[in-house]
């Protein structure tokens, strides 16, 4: 883990050398000077990482050849070759449990404080904060979001396809689950961390549909008896549903009203449709009240809807007045 800092960091550890003050000693805190998002509090976490590198602080021979390469080359020799001895056994760590929420009244308590020789404090400057502070934010923002929605509803992370690399995405999704959320779509931080994993559909699954013909399946009633046509069910559910909203049924885009069909008869005990892939108001949400009345009628219960686009804030409380609409017929 030694290598995971910045340049001038060893810099300014071979100045310390070269003075002869290497061996003082020295403390170090971590601390944030205002929590982030404007909020009141912040949530600390990263800690495990941090003491990981920590135990895991040497420089191998191959790292000090490489810092040999990159620095001038009038450094001493000398100086490389007590790199190859250093190690963190020397250095206390004094922290806060992880997860402990920091107070907007105490904005510069320290979260972790590091005491120990002067020039090993000073290379795991770069190292504490790189695994430290991203994980407090993501931790942080996770929070929030648990704050705001309450503690039933279920929250998922579906950052992996947009993070900063696989270490990355494996850490927001870790942190995310700290700071309150339920589940994540990444497997592999399931499988590493034991998140439960989730999921929904994507719109390439949606548009990879283009009429009901392509929907040959057939799904039994919860309850037992021969299967049904489910498309069929939902065609004739399609007909009330655009009544209800006041929007023509020919504006339903088939092949999405097929790819939910699809899905539910896969997936009928957790059936949930993505919105947006055309037409929120007049494809997406009659399609999806279609099927999944259908999928009602059959005992069984659809579990939600996914918005990816627009103003989401909206357009859920207006998605909720069509259920509850739907729910009152």
């Amino acid at each position: 883990m030694a290598p995971l800092a910045d340049l001038y960091q060893v810099s300014m550890a071979y100045g310390h050398w070269r003075a002869g003050r290497h061996r003082a000693p020295a403390a170090a805190e971590l601390f944030f000077r205002r929590p982030p998002f404007c909020g009141s509090f912040a949530l600390g976490a990263g800690l495990a990482e941090g003491l990981r590198g920590l135990r895991a602080f040497r420089f191998s021979a191959a790292d000090v050849a490489y810092l040999r390469s990159v620095l001038p080359s009038t450094i001493d020799d000398a100086f490389f070759d007590y790199l190859a001895t250093l190690d963190a056994s020397e250095v206390t760590v004094t922290a806060i449990p992880e997860g402990t929420r920091m107070s907007l009244l105490f904005p510069q308590v320290p979260f972790l404080q590091v005491k120990g020789p002067l020039l090993v404090v000073q290379l795991l400057e770069t190292t504490l904060l790189c695994l430290i502070n991203y994980a407090s934010l993501v931790a942080t923002n996770a929070a929030r979001f648990r704050l705001l929605a309450g503690p039933d509803m279920k929250l998922i992370e579906m950052g992996l396809r947009r993070a900063q690399g696989p270490d990355g995405a494996l850490s927001a999704s870790k942190y995310s689950y700290i700071g309150g959320f339920d589940c994540t779509s990444n497997i592999l931080a399931g499988k590493l961390y034991g998140i439960p994993v989730r999921g929904t559909i994507a719109h390439s699954f949606i548009m990879s549909f283009r009429g009901l013909e392509e929907v040959q399946q057939r799904l039994p009633p919860r309850a037992g008896g021969d299967p049904v046509d489910l498309a069929d069910l939902a065609v004739s559910w399609l007909q009330q549903v655009c009544v209800l909203l006041q929007t023509p049924p020919s504006k339903a885009n088939q092949g999405e009203l097929a790819a939910f069909v699809s899905y539910a008869v896969t997936f009928p005990c957790d059936f949930q449709g993505l919105l947006d892939t055309y037409c929120v108001r007049r494809s997406g949400l009659p399609n999806f009240c279609a099927v999944a009345l259908a999928l009602h009628q059959l005992g069984y219960q659809a579990i939600g809807v996914r918005l990816d686009s627009g103003d989401l804030a909206q357009q859920s409380k207006e998605i909720r007045g069509v259920f509850q609409a739907c729910g009152a017929q």
